[in-house]
């Protein structure tokens, strides 16, 4: 099917992903945007795993302050000095420091979170369904559900994104890796709160 620039144009502001993809993905979904974007965020993970072993040791450390209350300083990393001074790379850095500030995350992955935290929460929803005389496997479903949930609260990587909420910060920086080219990858975060 072809496709026109102001789809293609439309495409490309919605998801930041270079022209060329968005005619592709909107040729192969036939002008549907929903499922366009789904297969530039498809693409997005494919070419972030590509990436994965690459070093990412450049970058920048951007700060937020809202109301004099609420701080935040996050350090994001590229692979190259050249991305580092992007102006998307600093928006999405501006951004994700935003969201620290807003969304108050404890840890940048659920490898940070120390295994006596884990298996602590563990063992406190086990005691919560433990009385529903379920089938163990059945039970091992539902903490793992619980733990996922557990982790999207205080894991920033799996804290959906306040302005899409459909999204997580990692798919964020699955759908920029594939829209800049280079590995993202957050190093580490700081927030701050008026008493606290």
């Amino acid at each position: 099917m072809a496709v026109n620039l102001d789809d293609i144009t439309k495409l490309r502001e919605m998801t930041g992903v270079g022209m060329m993809d968005c005619k592709k993905a909107l040729e192969e979904a036939n002008g549907n945007f929903e499922k366009a974007i789904e297969l530039l965020r498809k693409k997005g993970a494919a070419t972030a795993a590509k990436r994965a072993g690459r070093e990412a040791n450049q970058g920048l450390i951007v700060s937020y302050l809202h109301n004099n209350r609420i701080g935040a300083l996050l350090e994001l990393n590229s692979e190259t000095d050249f991305v580092a001074r992007n102006e998307d790379f600093k928006n999405l850095a501006n951004e994700l420091v935003m969201h620290v500030a807003a969304s108050a995350p404890l840890y940048v992955s659920r490898e940070d979170v120390p295994k006596d935290l884990v298996d602590k929460e563990r063992e406190i929803e086990a005691a919560k369904i433990e009385n529903e005389k379920k089938p163990k496997e059945i039970v091992e479903k539902i903490l793992d559900g619980k733990m996922n949930k557990y982790f999207s609260t205080i894991c920033l990587l799996e804290q959906p994104y306040i302005k899409n909420p459909d999204i997580t910060i990692q798919d964020l920086l699955d759908e920029k890796t594939a829209a800049i080219g280079e590995k993202l990858v957050i190093k580490r975060f700081a927030r701050f709160e008026l008493g606290n």
